[in-house]
């Protein structure tokens, strides 16, 4: 069964909602048989990289908030955070467009590594406050998750993915989502948000239901003396 998430790395609640999303997987009995596909999101496709201002100058900026009134409000993320076992410095975050990220976020993905450089690069952001625009980093994140460095810099060097980026982007528009995290559970149920544990449990269980009865799982039993001849040795 497929779980497509559409998110963005600058979204502090993608965070969230990927580590309440991994808990209820974690209590899921047929876990390995669900396949996890992450999407590309802009929630700011035009926003102008500046190293030298972070998220919280922006936002006060933007938002026409006083930079104590940003810190405030950006505390309670910084709490719901910390739950999940995460820790955010919301001050250190760098205001950076985050379509290049997004482009290696696909390139990982053709080799079975989105998952991890995802992580990467949302513990990047918002724990140890990287700029998620730098080639420089962006190359040793992938190579931390075990991408080629040839490779990803080919990729960063041109606008390779950014097809796949914008066609996610499509996609989310067509499906009619509104805002990130966004879960998308085999085409049929739907999550809005990073909502606690108990909804991707239940939502987890009832499209796992709909799944099987067109995709039977099969269950086998092995017993010690349940004799056989092996398909692969040729052994009797």
């Amino acid at each position: 069964m497929k779980i497509e998430i559409w998110s963005d790395i600058m979204c502090p609640f993608c965070y969230i909602g990927k580590r309440r999303l991994e808990s209820a997987l974690k209590d899921f009995e047929y876990a390995d048989k669900v396949d996890i596909e992450w999407k590309s999101f802009l929630l700011n496709p035009d926003m102008v990289t500046d190293p030298n201002k972070s998220t919280l100058e922006y936002l006060s900026e933007t938002k026409g908030w006083s930079l104590g009134q940003t810190q405030q409000i950006t505390q309670q993320v910084v709490d719901m955070a910390k739950e999940e076992g995460l820790t955010y410095h919301m001050d250190k975050t760098v205001v950076a467009n985050a379509k290049n990220a997004h482009r290696l976020l696909q390139l990982a993905k053709t080799i079975e590594k989105g998952d991890a450089m995802k992580e990467r690069l949302l513990k990047a952001y918002f724990t140890e406050g990287k700029n998620i625009d730098d080639r420089d980093i962006l190359v040793q994140l992938a190579l931390e998750v075990g991408l080629e460095q040839s490779r990803v810099e080919a990729c960063l060097d041109s606008e390779e993915f950014l097809d796949k980026v914008e066609q996610d982007v499509y996609e989310s528009k067509l499906i009619g989502v509104r805002g990130v995290p966004f879960f998308v559970l085999d085409r049929k149920y739907g999550i809005s948000g990073a909502q606690p544990k108990e909804a991707f449990v239940e939502t987890i269980e009832k499209a796992w239901k709909e799944y099987v009865k067109t995709n039977p799982i099969l269950e086998v039993i092995e017993n010690q003396d349940g004799s056989s001849c092996d398909l692969e040795d040729g052994n009797c």
